[in-house]
């Protein structure tokens, strides 16, 4: 199932990430695919907050660095593979072995990589704009337990 959300401030998009890190467990995959701007970095910003990743590490966007990595609660890995040419780059940076730790890995530009070749528990997530303030976030669980922990994320989001 997707899950349709708006948000009208950045701070509402970091609220939406900041629930889902405090609702996350264990290690969770989180691939965001989106245009520039449509608020990817700013969601995971608000994701490390949940996560308690100390305020002095300041999220950036690992557009230049690809792989931005962030201690907390549980360890934050932020990638981007915008710059990737595919799969096989993804390898070269590490992106398989990181997958296999007990770590948050959100994935900026994750639709640059074929479904298929994603561990099969994840979430995904796809950003638009529907004008320069609005942001559309669909979120869509995959594997077990993903739709509920959308739920619970959905839930403690709209009671802040």
């Amino acid at each position: 199932m997707t899950y349709e959300v708006t948000t009208h401030t950045p701070e509402q998009t970091r609220a939406l990430g900041r629930s889902l890190g405090q609702q996350i467990g264990k290690g969770l995959l989180i691939r965001l695919c989106g245009d520039l701007g449509s608020g990817k970095t700013c969601f995971v910003q608000g994701l490390a907050e949940g996560l308690q990743v100390p305020e002095a590490y300041g999220v950036t966007s690992p557009t230049y660095t690809l792989i931005n990595e962030y201690p907390g609660r549980l360890p934050l890995f932020h990638i981007d593979l915008y710059r990737l040419a595919g799969p096989q780059d993804a390898e070269a940076i590490g992106l398989w072995e990181i997958l296999g730790f007990d770590a948050v890995v959100a994935v900026e530009w994750a639709e640059r990589i074929r479904e298929e070749l994603w561990p099969p528990d994840n979430i995904q997530i796809r950003f638009s704009l529907a004008d320069d303030e609005i942001h559309r976030l669909q979120l869509k669980g995959y594997g077990l337990g993903m739709d509920d922990l959308i739920k619970e994320v959905l839930d403690l989001w709209e009671r802040r």
